[in-house]
């Protein structure tokens, strides 16, 4: 399940902690897993429990407790939209709402052409921002009304087609 090439990213990462100690590289080993495979699977966090000397279990917990790792594939474009209590109270719940009507999917969903995964999330830690968003687990999107979802969505739309069209016609 994990080559040679994952061993020696899991090696560098555990290398950061005392020998005692590497567990604590778990959430990095997890974040190669998805960055090679794209989530992680329940196999894979068998492999990286046995790598790392942890219960399976222990290992779930953290996949589980975090939601940048998925654990089935996602569309290519995930969307996190906050619906804790200060984005619900500036419109977090319309805005997933809306972007479930605009992208045809429930949250939880990926689009039937694979590029968008909706779900919602916990606080993002920008509650003056709310109602804000997460794409792929790293551009953070503040005020977040119809208009700028429908703006972010038709613009990723938009760069999938044009990078189609660059490499079907070359650079």
């Amino acid at each position: 399940m994990i080559d040679e090439t994952t061993r020696a990213r899991f090696a560098r990462e555990v290398a950061k902690y005392p020998a005692d100690q590497k567990q604590s590289a778990v959430m990095a080993c997890l974040a190669i897993v998805q960055q090679e495979q794209g989530f992680v699977s329940a196999e894979s966090e068998a492999a990286v429990a046995q790598y790392l000397g942890m219960a399976p279990i222990a290992v779930h917990e953290v996949t589980t407790f975090y939601n940048m790792y998925n654990q089935q594939p996602a569309g290519r474009y995930k969307l996190n939209v906050c619906t804790n209590l200060p984005c619900q109270l500036r419109g977090g719940q319309q805005a997933l709402q809306h972007l479930e009507q605009k992208l045809g999917v429930s949250m939880g969903g990926t689009t039937a052409d694979g590029l968008f995964t909706l779900q919602q999330c916990e606080c993002l830690g920008a509650c003056a921002d709310a109602p804000v968003m997460l794409v792929n687990d790293r551009t953070m999107c503040s005020f977040m009304d119809p208009d700028k979802l429908d703006q972010l969505v038709d613009g990723l739309r938009q760069a999938e087609g044009t990078t189609a069209l660059r490499t079907e016609d070359g650079p």
